[in-house]
């Protein structure tokens, strides 16, 4: 997560940044932050699970342990088919890899819930002006059917 840093990205022009999965948490993500800093204005971005929480961090949300982990597990996750998950099948079953999440009560009045689980887990979020998305679950995954969609609206957003 040190690989890259800002100037390349400035000097290759990248059109799109994903930050991707952990390990750890926010404050050990490298040059993640500061990447997110200082290009949320000027580029998309996408996090997933990590990069999720990062985004939330940036924004000043709290990250705190989940109270229950969820490796390998899938869930159910409502949207309302808000940002990256237009045209994605209401009932989405997804993919989650974390033990850390977005703290509710602390969420940025910036960030936007895009979905959740049944027990009000953000799973989703978008900026209010920006275009930042993240996702706690793994679209990635073969276990997340519609998780290709997903990343796809990304790429046309």
């Amino acid at each position: 997560n040190d690989k890259i840093k800002i100037n390349k990205i400035k000097k290759n022009k990248y059109q799109k940044i994903v930050i991707s999965p952990g390990p750890g948490n926010p404050d050990q993500a490298g040059s993640c932050l500061k990447i997110v800093k200082y290009f949320y204005k000027s580029i998309p971005i996408l996090g997933v699970c990590l990069g999720h929480q990062i985004i939330g961090q940036i924004f000043g949300s709290k990250i705190v342990v989940a109270k229950k982990v969820m490796h390998g597990k899938i869930s159910q996750i409502k949207h309302a088919g808000k940002g990256i998950f237009q045209g994605i099948k209401r009932k989405l079953f997804a993919t989650r890899y974390h033990s850390l999440i977005i703290d509710r009560k602390t969420l940025s009045k910036e960030l936007i819930i895009t979905a959740e689980t049944k027990d009000k887990i953000i799973m989703g979020i978008m900026h209010n002006k920006y275009n930042v998305h993240g996702v706690q679950f793994h679209p990635e995954s073969i276990r997340t059917p519609e998780g290709m969609k997903l990343l796809k609206n990304f790429l046309k957003y």
